[in-house]
């Protein structure tokens, strides 16, 4: 682990730290790096069910990439650059267990596309979030022209990313760009207690929940249902669904254990 991303565990919980808090959280090529080793760890350990991505210090979330980096990026290298992190996010968005963004202030750039890879986003009131790379002569690189039309629609991601004017927290979450605001003060309590109501849950339901919305969104609609169903008869298959049929019938509450 880089000490640009700090680890933390609470019980089923892990938190993922962004620490650079002195360039706002700015994601460079290590920085990248750390975390996909992260999340790859994370997925193989059966003992986290949930993982919490947030930034360090009171000021961003994630403020964008390493401009550093960027402005020397050639077309090959830069194309390479943007699959790179194309790949980490693709890793957070397919994890198969619960990943939640804890916007604590600015994700911008790279760090609204981050936000948008996660499962669920829950942004402090004072958070601000946008993808502003057309004012530095760029586009975004890291899915956030795709995610960001697949949360809000095609005319209001045009909008957003041509103008590349960040929007405060209540509008992204009537966007639909956030689940939740909540006082910035409170935000972390929350994550957290988001996190462990979700971490009672089946895990393998829960990554089949997930896979069925990513996988089915970029299917046609009776193919989607056909996957939906296909994973359906699989949970039927698990110990974790007889146990949560049996605990409702006993009126008790259920104790999954992913199996």
């Amino acid at each position: 682990m880089s000490d640009n991303l700090l680890l933390e565990r609470d019980g089923a919980v892990a938190i993922l730290t962004f620490n650079r808090p002195a360039v706002l959280n700015a994601m460079n090529a290590l920085t990248l790096d750390a975390l996909r080793h992260a999340i790859l760890d994370l997925q193989r350990d059966e003992s986290v069910r949930v993982v919490i991505l947030t930034g360090g210090g009171d000021k961003a979330f994630v403020a964008g990439a390493d401009i550093n980096e960027l402005a020397v990026q050639t077309p090959t290298s830069g194309r390479g650059h943007a699959l790179a992190g194309q790949h980490v996010f693709d890793l957070i968005e397919n994890m198969g267990k619960p990943v939640i963004a804890a916007i604590n202030g600015y994700a911008l750039g790279g760090g609204c596309e981050l936000a948008m890879a996660c499962t669920l986003r829950l942004a402090a009131d004072t958070a601000k979030i946008g993808l502003p790379e057309i004012t530095l002569g760029m586009l975004p690189g890291y899915a956030g022209t795709q995610r960001l039309s697949r949360l809000v629609g095609k005319g209001k991601a045009m909008e957003l990313i041509l103008t590349g004017v960040p929007v405060g927290a209540e509008e992204a979450a009537r966007i639909g760009l956030v689940n939740r605001v909540v006082p910035a003060a409170d935000l972390m309590t929350l994550a957290r207690a988001l996190a462990a109501q979700l971490a009672k849950n089946a895990p393998i339901a829960t990554a089949y929940i997930i896979s069925a919305i990513n996988k089915g969104l970029e299917m046609p609609f009776a193919e989607a249902c056909v996957y939906e169903a296909t994973l359906f008869g699989l949970v039927a298959s698990t110990e974790d669904m007889r146990e949560g049929t049996r605990a409702f019938l006993e009126k008790r509450k259920a104790r999954f254990t992913g199996r």
